[in-house]
């Protein structure tokens, strides 16, 4: 089966807050974050090419993130070792703060000639909310281009965050200003709006529910009031690396709650193939059935991709049950470390 990661964090230590680290080092893989990460606190090419092909990932999508007030700053250059180690499998994800950027269309279009392949927005660390006009320019590059817009939907108890921001009611102005524009809720509106997020997500087509930073095991409980066979197919995997304990794990955790095969092969690659416009590669490099193998520029999207209406993004806990794997600690009480 296809397996496609939307959500991963492969950051330069030195460039993030202490926060960040220590939750890192606390919750991510000892022994792989070892294996992967060089003495400086980078992230190896081939060491992570090696681990993503191990666990079954035909394509991951690695974050930028622009957040001075929060996390720090994780900027799209230091992703570009990685996409080009390997740019059928690895590749990048913008990020814009207007309190960072300026013009944010600019800054936006510059990010996709380095490869790009969507758009990142982070309100809880940016401390803006997703309806702010001067976001709308690069909104607009979105729509134009054809990429998704990924939004932060869920809390953050990194010092600096402002979780007002997360709430998905303010994409409602958004998606009524820009008709062709597919907006995936990264977090799935973890800690406060898990209602408000599969409402959205079950009522308009542009919406996707990606599931980072949730664990596989509490979805169902998370979105009880809701149709479980319907939004499952509204759904996105991701896992929020380093802070899990495997890739292929969590893949093989949410196709088991999936309603069908057919589900699990949506949530797992078809949804987020159609969103991102991704090719995953059918060869030799891909682990058909998610288990760990014993081995081992951005094309010019500025125009419309043609097929504008897209469709989705998940993870799962570390070893002891009541601890969440994720970069961005939770705000539900059951899962908050």
């Amino acid at each position: 089966m296809t397996l496609i990661d939307v959500h991963l964090h492969a950051a330069r230590l030195p460039t993030l807050k202490p926060a960040w680290r220590a939750w890192a080092h606390q919750f991510g893989d000892s022994e792989l974050l070892a294996e992967v990460y060089d003495g400086d606190g980078t992230v190896k090419p081939a060491a992570f090419d090696a681990y993503l092909a191990r666990e079954g990932v035909d394509v991951a999508l690695l974050l930028s993130e622009y957040s001075p007030k929060a996390t720090g700053i994780q900027p799209i250059e230091d992703l570009l070792p990685l996409t080009s180690e390997n740019p059928s499998r690895i590749k990048a994800i913008a990020n814009i703060n207007p309190h960072y950027h300026y013009p944010v269309d600019e800054e936006l279009e510059r990010q996709l000639a380095l490869g790009a392949v969507a758009c990142k927005l982070h309100p809880v660390h940016a401390g803006v909310a997703a309806n702010d006009r001067s976001l709308y320019p690069a909104y607009e590059v979105c729509q134009a281009v054809g990429i998704p817009l990924v939004v932060h939907c869920g809390t953050s108890s990194f010092p600096g965050s402002s979780n007002k921001f997360a709430d998905p009611v303010l994409l409602d102005d958004v998606l009524r200003d820009f008709r062709t524009l597919n907006i995936a809720l990264a977090h799935g509106g973890r800690g406060w709006w898990y209602d408000a997020a599969a409402f959205m997500a079950l009522s308009n087509e542009r919406v996707w529910i990606e599931l980072s930073g949730l664990p596989p095991s509490r979805l169902q409980a998370y979105y009880a009031r809701h149709d479980w066979k319907r939004l499952t197919r509204r759904m996105i995997f991701g896992t929020d690396w380093p802070g899990v304990p495997g890739i292929a794990r969590n893949a093989r955790a949410i196709a088991a709650i999936c309603p069908d095969e057919e589900t699990a092969a949506l949530v797992l690659a078809g949804n987020a193939a159609r969103v991102y416009h991704l090719k995953p590669r059918g060869d030799a490099e891909r682990v058909s059935d998610l288990e760990p193998r014993g081995d081992v520029g951005r094309v010019s999207r500025l125009k419309p991709q043609g097929d504008d209406v897209g469709r989705v993004s998940d993870l799962e806990p570390r070893g002891d049950a009541g601890r969440v794997s994720d970069l961005e600690p939770h705000g539900d009480a059951a899962d908050a470390h």
